[in-house]
């Protein structure tokens, strides 16, 4: 018997009798981190890292029953070890280690190998299987390191103000908006729309040091944005909220960046290829990594990076899921600016 097999609802582990990531309302649900096409409401218990748990209260209902997990911990059901492992894609996200009589699996989740300052980093786990995801499963997406896109923005913030011009950074609210805040606090004051700031409370209150930033309320100024940084989420991108600041400028931190002629951009003033998965090298050093035998590709260019795999002499299959692309709780969109929810 397979450890795993891919259903309707989601990823499921038949000895164990549990779910990872469901995408409909189940009895027992492993849950990777708190982006809204990895974990849903409805499930009768959840298991997650420590790290999480606040997250998907606060996203989902206080109501939740919610079992955790530290990184490297372990609990059994009817046999089956599950352990979570650090994925480096937001805070508290993680790789779902199972093990069976011998035999380990490794659900990944979304996971990204650079160290971005704030979530604990990437590790590999070795095992026989490997789901990975491959939302930036093509050649042409490779990042630049980080710290040359901070030192972009940085930059470009600075012009603005010299300029007299507000400057909007477009990002999602749980992972990229922590990053930026991370990455980018300094002597520019930092302005963060209520989502991200009802989120950063809960991540502070649950022992993650994140800078000071400022929640934008009614009375804050359109001067005091002007010589501020301000971060809203996508959901806000078109938004009149924007068009009535001082000069606006926008700015979208993800990888879709990296194609300039991605349509869904073509508004926006500037664009900053950050994401908060990995690039193709990035995807081909983690697998690699793993030593599994067999790898199932999800969430993303699933048919061309398995394609790619077995060429390379990796055995790989696609599996379909409900989601693609990179996630965010506000939209999604896939590269030909199709269906968009992440």
């Amino acid at each position: 018997m397979a450890l795993i097999e891919f259903t309707k609802k989601g990823i499921y582990c038949e000895q164990g009798d549990f779910y990872v990531d469901p995408w409909w309302p189940v009895d027992y649900a492993v849950t990777t981190h708190g982006h809204s096409d990895h974990v849903r409401f409805g499930n009768k218990y959840y298991l997650c890292h420590t790290l999480t748990k606040p997250i998907i209260k606060r996203r989902i209902s206080e109501d939740l029953n919610v079992e955790t997990l530290e990184y490297g911990e372990s609990i059994s059901r009817n046999g089956v070890d599950i352990s979570f492992f650090p994925a480096g894609h937001i805070i508290g996200s993680a790789q779902v280690r199972l093990e069976y009589k011998g035999e380990v699996c490794v659900i990944s989740g979304d996971y990204k190998i650079e160290n971005d300052g704030i979530t604990t980093p990437f590790e590999p786990v070795k095992c026989h299987s490997f789901v990975s995801e491959s939302t930036f499963g093509l050649p042409v997406y490779k990042w630049q390191k980080q710290e040359i896109v901070f030192n972009g923005i940085r930059n470009w913030v600075n012009d603005n103000i010299n300029q007299q011009k507000t400057s909007v950074l477009i990002a999602y609210s749980l992972g990229k908006a922590q990053r930026l805040i991370k990455n980018l606090a300094g002597d520019i004051p930092i302005y963060v729309h209520n989502s991200i700031a009802n989120l950063n409370e809960v991540i502070i209150e649950a022992g993650v040091k994140l800078p000071e930033t400022v929640r934008i309320t009614p009375e804050t100024t359109k001067d005091e944005l002007r010589k501020g940084i301000v971060i809203v989420p996508p959901v806000m991108r078109d938004s009149r909220w924007i068009k009535n600041l001082s000069h606006p400028v926008t700015g979208i931190c993800s990888g879709w960046m990296q194609v300039r002629a991605h349509r869904r951009w073509q508004s926006a003033d500037a664009g900053f290829a950050l994401s908060d998965h990995a690039d193709w090298p990035g995807l081909m050093e983690a697998i690699k990594a793993t030593g599994a035998e067999k790898v199932y590709v999800t969430h993303g260019f699933t048919a061309a990076f398995s394609r790619f795999l077995n060429d390379e002499g990796i055995e790989a299959a696609e599996v379909l899921t409900r989601f693609g692309q990179e996630d965010d709780e506000e939209n999604k969109v896939d590269l030909a600016g199709q269906n968009e929810n992440k």
